[in-house]
Formats: C-alpha cells, structure tokens, sequence
C-alpha cells in the first residue's frame, strides 16, 4: 500500500514502532547522502550512549503473587508443619534499574582529515522530555553549536518539548533545524504540521561546495513501503498519541478518502 499521508505519517510516532522508524531513517538518510557527497566527504553513522533511570526506568520483572488472607500458610515442601506468616504483608512495588539508552545519530566528514563538518540529528522521546536523555542530548548540542560544525535537527514528534530556538513564536507539529556554523546564532528553522508536506532542506557543507537537497519525504515513504508498515499499522483504530481536535477530523477524512476505514 502506497504511503498515505501528504506529510508525517502520525502512527509512525507510535513509540512501538519509533524505535524502528527512526533507525531505518538514519541509514536511509545515509546512503541518500553518501553517493551525492563523494569524493570529498563520507557520511559515518555513529551512536551516542548514556545511562538513565527514574521516570525513564527499566522495570524488574515481577512474577505473579497472590497473597494469603489467613495469618499461617503451610510450606508445601515441608508437609504438615506451620509456618508462621508475618503480621503485615508486603506489598509487590518496582523498582528503576539503570537503562543503557543506545542513540544513532550521522556525522557528515571531510575524507582524509575525517573532521566532522555536518552533524544530523533525529530526535527520540527521550531527548524531549525531562531526563537524562534530553541533558545527554542538550550536552551534545550545546558542544555542536559552540563549534564550527553544522548541525541539523530533525523532530518528527509532536510529544514533548521542543528543543530551544529563539525568535519562533509559533504552535507547529514537527520542525526541522538547520544551523549553518557561519551564520550562528541565526539559524533556518522548517516549520510544519501534519496536513503540510515535510519540506526539503539543502545539507550545510564547507563553503562553496555543492550542498545535496534531502528530501525526507521520499525517504520516508520509502522505508514505509520496505518495512511494510502497512501490514502493522490499523488505521480504523486512531493514532497512539493523541491528535488535536483539527488534525483528527482531517485524519479521519483523509484515511475515509483512500478507503483505509
């Protein structure tokens, strides 16, 4: 089935399903790139790693338990002798384990110096709310924007907070930012809602370079068709994160349209 939404696909923020959008959209990115870049740079695929626990915990699996009303209970291996049962019972709770978060991310370099000139970025959930993967990941962007690297930013989730610009005034569903290191502090910001297009955006290079428009619509609707997204997801049923009251009705009537429910 043909990719059926003009622009971001809302149940692919699934956080089912995320996880594999977002890695099979960094290695369709990279080798969009790698043929259009050569023979000057290369595009590495690399992985951020951080530690987290709290409200991003890991839960220890806990098997089921019933608990006894009577005060005594009988040990079953040791027939015929009563054990004493406490006077107060515990209750089952969870406990945060620390989770070891792996995040891919591309780094644009300039072949044989391998200096990293072009830094892309696809925001999870977990760097836009409060945790350690947003620090981990402010970290790193805060060090990308103090250098002389670019730095595109890439969020396609409406859940969350938005990473930090100044100057946009505006309530949009998904942006992209591309901060070109000679222009900083001002940067280009894309923008968009669900009903729109994802627009295309030139990829920063060294100065006078030849710059390769992405074009991530296409991409993505490329890895919805290789992945058979189609097959997985139930569009009678509404997305798993909630749409606004204008964005449901037009959901609804566009998947009405190509008789998806």
């Amino acid at each position: 089935m043909a990719y059926p939404f003009p622009g971001m696909n809302p149940y692919l923020e699934d956080p089912a399903l995320w996880p594999g959008v977002h890695g099979r959209l960094i290695v369709a990115i990279a080798d969009y790139l790698s043929p259009q870049l050569r023979p000057k740079y290369f595009v590495a695929i690399e992985e951020r790693i951080y530690q987290t626990t709290g409200d991003d915990k890991v839960l220890v699996g806990i098997p089921d338990v019933i608990v006894q009303n009577s005060q005594t209970a009988i040990n079953p291996k040791i027939p015929n002798i009563a054990v004493a049962t406490p006077a107060v019972q515990p209750k089952t709770v969870t406990v945060p384990i620390p989770e070891i978060v792996k995040e891919r991310y591309l780094e644009v370099r300039k072949v044989g110096t391998k200096e990293v000139v072009t830094v892309i970025e696809i925001l999870s959930p977990k760097n836009k709310r409060t945790g350690e993967g947003r620090n981990a990941y402010e970290t790193k962007r805060q060090r990308v924007l103090g250098s002389s690297t670019h730095l595109v930013e890439i969020d396609l989730l409406r859940v969350g907070e938005p990473m930090l610009v100044f100057g946009d005034g505006t309530q949009n569903d998904y942006r992209i930012l591309v901060s070109r290191a000679e222009n900083r502090p001002q940067s280009d910001l894309y923008a968009f809602n669900l009903q729109d297009v994802i627009p295309s955006f030139p990829l920063p290079l060294r100065t006078g370079d030849s710059e390769p428009l992405v074009d991530l619509q296409s991409l993505l609707a490329g890895i919805y068709d290789r992945a058979s997204y189609d097959l997985v997801i139930d569009y009678s049923q509404d997305p798993p994160l909630q749409l606004s009251e204008q964005n449901a009705v037009w959901t609804d009537a566009l998947l009405r349209e190509k008789e998806l429910r």
